[in-house]
This record gives structure tokens, C-alpha cells and sequence, in this order.
């Protein structure tokens, strides 16, 4: 399949998610207007202003931010290791963030000032992606990348599972599924105000490296040629996919697998080239998890599903079949 033009491309992502997101704030219990939604956003004290202002725009902006912060640091990530299997959940970095979440909650850090908990989730995150490019730096198979990734993913859920079963509040179990299945319920403006800008740097990190992700494509001794510094390059990645999972952690808990699949549907149009996949696979992950938080808001199951599980179903067979599909072109 031949790329789309980047004006097309764009065209047709960047409708997507404002079609996307007009749906959201539409769509729900109290189904509101295209009227509605418009007078809500420009203010007023109606019931209708009150949903959209204190409910659906922020759970809107928080799932756009999520997205976009997972998808992007899934491209960047798949460009650095160089292999279509890397991505935030599959590779562990995203427990780590909820690990250090928990932690902040269970030792009373977040107590003193509420910022701590994504301040340790960005340093959770931080810590797993730097254990994976060390891995990948000396062995970057796929069998490598996904023990490594299973090996921390699990080391990571378990200490989580240990910090709150021993935890003296007995509410501590909802506070683990929250972090562990990923929710945007009850979510404020608040809470986008601390995701807002750790995401929208981190990205803008990935982006910065996105000429040295191209050219890392022709290999490490051939990038290093043409001048681009190895180790900068991984400290760029490194800290912009820690910032926008430690982000994205922090704001809804943990949301896998969306950094997998967006860059693999956007890839055939963008081109395989790393760094033109970064800002398309940003919107396009915003899009998908506005989408899926929709269907978990409208599934007919009397009680709200977590936005992780829902991403989970989609993301775990396209996973089997992404692996199987590798497999298959591999000498």
C-alpha cells in the first residue's frame, strides 16, 4: 500500500477525532444536543452546561490526552528498538508507572501534596523504560523484548498487589483495580491540569527525536555516521515515553495496549518511516480511546466497565496476530 499524503492523512485522522469527540460530549444518559453541547462549552449554570463542564469535557480531554500520550510513545518506542512488538503495556513501563502511583498512596506521599502521585508514576515509568533499552541496547529479539517486557510487567503488578494487601485501608482494593484496569470516571479539571503538561512535553520530547529515529532505521553504526548521538537519542525517547505513560498513568491508571495498536494501523498510510508515525499515531490514539471510553460508558452491562479492559479486548488478539503475522515474515 502505497503512504497517503500527509495533507490526507491528517485531513482524515483529524476528523476522526473531532467526530469522535463531538459523539462523547453527546452521547450518554442525558443525551444532549449539538445546541447543547455548544452552549455548554461557552458557559451557563443549565443542567446541560453543568454535565459538559464538570463531566464529559474534562473525562473528553483527559482521553485524548491519554491516547495520544500512549500512541506517540508506542511509535517513538517501536522506532527506537526497532521491532513492531514494543509498546508501553507489552513492555512493562506502564505497571511500573501504576507501581509508583500505589507506592505514593500506600507510604502517605501523596498526602503531602496530591502532584506526587504522577511525579512518582513519571519516575515508575521512567525506571522500567530505562531497564528496556539497556536489555535492547545488547539483544533486541523479539523474544528478548517481550520475557523483558513480561519480567517487569510482572515484578511490577506484583509489588503493587503486595503494597495494598498490606495496606491497613480497606478501600485499598478499589484503589488497586482502579490503577490496574485504567478508569476515567469522576475524573476533573484538576486531573487534566496534571496530565496536561507532562504528556504534551513528552510528546514534544518524541517529536525532537524523530530525525534520529529515521535515521536509526539504517542502523546504529550507519545513524551514528550521520551524526546522530545514540545516547541522546535513547535519553530523548527514554524520558518522553517516562513523562507521557507517568502522565497518562497517573490521569486514568493503567490503559494498555493502545500504543501497540495505533502506530500498526496508521503505519501502511504514514509510511514506515519512525519519525512521520509519531504525531499521526497522536491522533489517532486520542481518537481510539475517545472511542473506547464512549463504549464503555454506553455498554448495555448496568455498571460501567474499566477503559483498560475494553482496550484490553481489542488489543490482546490484534497482539496474537501482530506476533504471529511477524513471525511469519521473519527469515
Amino acid at each position: 500500500m502505497q503512504p497517503a499524503s500527509p495533507l490526507r492523512l491528517y485531513g482524515v485522522l483529524i476528523a476522526l477525532l473531532c467526530v469522535s469527540a463531538l459523539v462523547s460530549l453527546g452521547a450518554g444518559p442525558v443525551a444532549l444536543s449539538f445546541g447543547e453541547i455548544v452552549r455548554g462549552l461557552g458557559g451557563g449554570s443549565d443542567a446541560a452546561a453543568i454535565i459538559m463542564q464538570e463531566i464529559r469535557l474534562p473525562r473528553l480531554l483527559l482521553a485524548a490526552l491519554v491516547g495520544a500520550g500512549l500512541a506517540a510513545s508506542g511509535a517513538a518506542l517501536q522506532g527506537l528498538i526497532r521491532n513492531p512488538l514494543a509498546d508501553p503495556g507489552v513492555t512493562g513501563i506502564s505497571s511500573s508507572a501504576a507501581l509508583g502511583a500505589v507506592v505514593a498512596i500506600y507510604f502517605g506521599i501523596s498526602a503531602v501534596s496530591p502532584a506526587l502521585v504522577p511525579v512518582m508514576a513519571f519516575a515508575g515509568a521512567f525506571a522500567a523504560a530505562m531497564v528496556l533499552v539497556l536489555i535492547a541496547a545488547r539483544e533486541a529479539s523479539t523474544l528478548t523484548l517481550i520475557l523483558a517486557g513480561v519480567a517487569i510487567s510482572s515484578l511490577a503488578v506484583a509489588l503493587t498487589s503486595l503494597a495494598l494487601g498490606l495496606a491497613p485501608n480497606p478501600f485499598a482494593l478499589a484503589e488497586f483495580v482502579n490503577w490496574l484496569l485504567g478508569s476515567l470516571k469522576n475524573r476533573s479539571m484538576e486531573d487534566v491540569g496534571l496530565a496536561l503538561p507532562a504528556i504534551l512535553c513528552g510528546i514534544a520530547l518524541l517529536l525532537f527525536s524523530a530525525r534520529g529515529l529515521d535515521a536509526l532505521t539504517l542502523g546504529e553504526e550507519t545513524a551514528a555516521t550521520l551524526g546522530v548521538r545514540l545516547v541522546r537519542l535513547r535519553v530523548l525517547v527514554v524520558t518522553g515515553t517516562a513523562l507521557c505513560v507517568g502522565g497518562a498513568v497517573a490521569a486514568a491508571g493503567g490503559v494498555g495496549f493502545v500504543g501497540l495498536i495505533v502506530p500498526h494501523l496508521i503505519r501502511p498510510f504514514a509510511g514506515h518511516v519512525p519519525g512521520r508515525l509519531i504525531l499521526p499515531s497522536a491522533i489517532g490514539g486520542a481518537a481510539l480511546v475517545i472511542a473506547a471510553d464512549l463504549l464503555v460508558r454506553l455498554a448495555p452491562t448496568g455498571t460501567e466497565l474499566m477503559l483498560g479492559v475494553v482496550t484490553a479486548l481489542i488489543g490482546a488478539p490484534f497482539f496474537f496476530w501482530l506476533l504471529f503475522a511477524t513471525r511469519r515474515l521473519s527469515p
